[in-house]
């Protein structure tokens, strides 16, 4: 095959067929491919006859295969551009990256075409004037300090928020996200027996006060800025922390990790540091980790040095190079985004859920069709096999539909841990 584009993010390469070949890497890799699949399906059932169709997918090495929509232009009439795009628009796709770099020509048909979807958003999921584009949020969160520990210093949170104010949701609930946005937050205290306590707190008055202002972001998606607003939620929780252990004797050291989803119409953004964890569950079957574990077991694991049995029983396994506090003077929190659609799961959950359960159990008990609460579930299976440290858990899934005739979420100060 020839390889015609090779960079951070992507290798492309043409078969001998003629066939695009093309392996998302690089930042947000997972990310960026679940957008431009999505992107093309979507433009495929609304009869778009410029742009890629879909040949292949292949979610485990991040490849797609699509058709050939002829080579790229060094030129093109200003004017003549903006039409492209435009057009594109009565799609109902916008493609946020609206550079002749993304432009071809098929000789073929004598067509100019768009390639490269993976920044591009779906129009109907970001009208705040369509409600029923916004999926309802179904979630159930739960903490159990374990069978061996004395105090729980894990904690979750749920809340909803416009641009002027915040509601603590209740940890079972459903709610439509049409005209509020919603944070989903697990914690792991560390370094003292109100860390946890603590941890709760300050994040809970930071996001009060600090997420609003980013609330409905004009330009959804992977180039919002998104990670901006969530480094100044992480650096102003870390702070506070260093202060209070700087401040208080029986709080130095003290800190916490903290994994969070910030879910708007259309997509999800997180914001993570530490080792506890977020999951993604697509509808199609599967789970993926969306965090990256903050210590060297995380990155051996990440570069396929370690399988999941080896960092599961290594002994430096509950080592962290990265969390809000706990003294630390430099933090680097890993922030991503991706599209989220009816029929997409998230788990957050603390290290010890994960303690005495795999990933493909994880994805059984959360799709098994049960009438109990899913974080429940997960808690129960938890301290069935093993149970030695706090465990966490909360599930967040995106439905379609509507709520009317049924009863609001109740909101409420969160239950202690």
């Amino acid at each position: 095959m020839q390889e015609v584009k090779n960079t951070q993010r992507a290798l492309v390469r043409i078969g001998y067929d003629g066939s695009v070949h093309k392996v998302f890497r690089g930042p947000q890799a997972y990310a960026r491919f679940e957008n431009e699949v999505r992107v093309l399906k979507y433009l495929e059932t609304r009869g778009c006859d410029f742009v890629p169709k879909l040949i292949e997918v292949d979610e485990a090495d991040l490849k797609i295969v699509t058709t050939n929509c002829g080579s790229r232009v060094d030129q093109v009439n200003p004017e003549r551009l903006k039409q492209l795009f435009d057009e594109l628009e009565t799609f109902g796709v916008r493609h946020d990256d609206p550079e002749i770099r993304n432009v071809t020509y098929r000789r073929t048909d004598g067509r100019f075409c768009l390639i490269d979807f993976e920044f591009a958003t779906l129009l109907e999921e970001t009208s705040a004037a369509n409600p029923s584009a916004a999926p309802i949020l179904k979630w159930s969160g739960l903490t159990h300090r374990g069978h061996v520990r004395p105090n729980n210093e894990d904690t979750f949170l749920a809340l909803e928020f416009d641009g002027r104010e915040v509601h603590y949701l209740s940890k079972l609930g459903e709610a439509s996200s049409a005209r509020k946005d919603f944070v989903f937050a697990v914690s792991d205290g560390m370094g003292g027996a109100k860390s946890g306590e603590f941890a709760s707190r300050i994040t809970k008055d930071k996001i009060t006060h600090l997420l609003p202002k980013g609330f409905r972001i004009a330009k959804p998606g992977l180039t919002s800025g998104y990670d901006k607003t969530l480094h100044e939620l992480f650096k102003a929780i870390h702070e506070d922390l260093i202060h209070l252990g700087e401040s208080y004797e029986e709080c130095r050291g003290m800190g916490t990790t903290l994994s969070m989803c910030w879910l708007t119409p259309g997509w999800m953004y997180f914001g993570h540091i530490g080792d506890s964890r977020v999951y993604h569950l697509p509808p199609g079957g599967g789970i993926t980790q969306l965090s990256h574990d903050h210590g060297h077991v995380g990155w051996l694991q990440r570069n396929g040095k370690l399988t999941e049995r080896e960092a599961r029983m290594h002994p430096m396994k509950n080592a962290l190079h990265q969390s809000l506090g706990a003294e630390h003077q430099f933090i680097e929190p890993q922030y991503g985004a991706m599209p989220c659609a009816p029929g997409d799961r998230f788990l957050l959950c603390s290290d010890g859920l994960i303690e005495g359960l795999w990933d493909r159990q994880l994805d059984e008990i959360v799709r098994a069709a049960d009438s109990a609460p899913v974080a429940q579930r997960l808690i129960d299976a938890a301290l069935e096999r093993a149970g030695r440290d706090n465990i966490t858990a909360m599930v967040v899934e995106a439905l379609s539909g509507d709520l009317s005739g049924q009863t609001p979420a109740p909101k409420s100060a969160l239950p202690a841990p």
